[in-house]
């Protein structure tokens, strides 16, 4: 049976990626097989555990997920494993909504009774670590932290000064990494830089898993993570849009939860790849396209001249439908202006423009309301996912709307996205249905 625990941090930017990198690495040199699962939405970090760790990495998200579809993605991250290692996203207790519904780490810690391992930023800070370590101890019912790792020391005397003030809290020091640049990994704009872009990344986990074995406590560590018992059920997160569906996959278009197509193919579909950067239009044997989000931005010439995808695609909509999500929704549109203000011209399948010329951030929790019926679901359905981009949009109202939105306490946010005959297309990012209840 696997086990599992969690890793989580006082806040962002604390290292928490960097440190699941490395114990995933020097477990898996080791032999074990072990497993991660990122807490909350991100498309960018499971890439980098699957590399880590050889195996798929699911999205864990007590917000948008109904309860058991949350326990059978816990059971399909440990098919076949001896650890799951669950990431979390911002801080321990941070996220939108009630506990134990809010999209937080420590929903999944106190619902399947998992441990918490802190990982401290200490850099800037000495004795001060332990009392923020100690204010997470039985802050909230149900959700225990077992230990800590400290992250960023500045030397050997740094940590010998924070150690007796830890011993103190009762929380065990499961060791530390000294700071270190050159374990930061590169950035762009929405986040890290793609696990697959990341020339050096094998060289990169290697030395990640020799300075585990140096300066972590793997042996500690394993023996926090607990027994994890989970009822698995196979329904997918939302039905497939087709049985043979069309997915832009290249380095344009590679947002799209690896949850989603897993349980489209539990469902019986078949997933059918097509590169939209190598003019390639969708395979025409597919009943259904779907245009994942991505970085079409730095792309835009390219898919400007893609013009055997652009006319592939307009053919397949003629019959069939195409959805786009974030990126894919850019591609829908008319014309992509760039950074540099250079007007770019997509494939017009729907009537907006989108530009990064003037960046405006939107970010945060959606639910959508389904306007008409689509490949998504009737009209009426609701969904639950998440906006993350920095696009700008010209004429939204080109084309009838997506869907409704709110956000996640419940404001109206109005109309988003198009729809236009086959065609829909909007910057929410689906991560699964919403609830049925009586």
């Amino acid at each position: 049976m696997a086990r599992a625990l969690i890793l989580a941090a006082p806040r962002s930017g604390s290292g928490k990626t960097t440190v699941t990198l490395a114990l995933a690495a020097a477990f898996r040199a080791r032999g074990v097989r072990v497993a991660v699962a990122k807490s909350g939405p991100d498309y960018i970090d499971p890439a980098f555990h699957a590399a880590a760790t050889g195996r798929p990495a699911f999205n864990l998200d007590s917000w948008a997920m109904p309860p058991a579809l949350l326990d059978a993605l816990l059971g399909a991250a440990a098919e076949d494993a001896d650890l799951v290692l669950i990431e979390a996203s911002m801080g321990l207790f941070d996220g939108a909504g009630v506990p134990g519904a809010a999209g937080r780490a420590a929903d999944l810690a106190a619902r399947w009774g998992l441990p918490v391992v802190l990982v401290l930023d200490v850099s800037g800070q000495s004795q001060t670590a332990a009392a923020t370590a100690r204010g997470f101890v039985g802050f909230e019912p149900g959700v225990a932290v077992a230990g800590v790792i400290l992250n960023r020391l500045g030397s050997a005397k740094h940590e010998a000064g924070i150690r007796p003030a830890m011993a103190a809290t009762g929380l065990p020091v499961l060791g530390g990494l000294l700071r270190d640049p050159a374990l930061t990994l590169p950035e762009r704009h929405l986040g890290l830089v793609q696990a697959e872009e990341t020339g050096d990344l094998a060289a990169r986990l290697g030395q990640l898993a020799a300075l585990a074995e140096a300066r972590l406590d793997l042996d500690a560590i394993v023996a926090l993570a607990v027994p994890i018992s989970v009822a698995a059920d196979p329904a997918p997160a939302i039905r497939p849009p087709g049985q043979r569906i069309a997915v832009a996959r290249d380095a344009a278009f590679t947002f799209l939860y690896p949850h989603l197509l897993e349980g489209w193919r539990r469902a019986g579909a078949t997933i059918h790849v097509f590169s939209p950067l190598a003019d390639e239009p969708p395979p025409a044997d597919c009943d259904g396209c779907w245009l994942p989000g991505g970085y079409p931005e730095l792309h835009a010439a390219a898919l400007a001249a893609a013009t055997r995808f652009k006319a592939g695609l307009g053919h397949f909509a003629e019959t069939r439908p195409v959805h786009g999500e974030c990126g894919g929704h850019m591609v829908l549109g008319a014309a992509l202006t760039d950074a540099a203000g250079e007007a770019h011209a997509m494939t017009g399948l729907l009537g907006h423009e989108t530009s990064f010329a003037q960046r405006r951030l939107h970010l945060g929790y959606r639910r959508a309301t389904l306007t008409a019926d689509g490949p998504l679901g009737a009209a009426g359905t609701g969904l639950r996912g998440h906006e993350f981009h920095y696009a700008t949009v010209s004429d939204p109202g080109a084309d009838a709307p997506f869907a409704r939105l709110t956000d996640a306490q419940g404001s109206d946010l109005g109309d988003a996205g198009g729809r236009r005959g086959r065609v829909t297309g909007s910057f929410f990012h689906l991560i699964a249905q919403e609830e049925r209840r009586p």
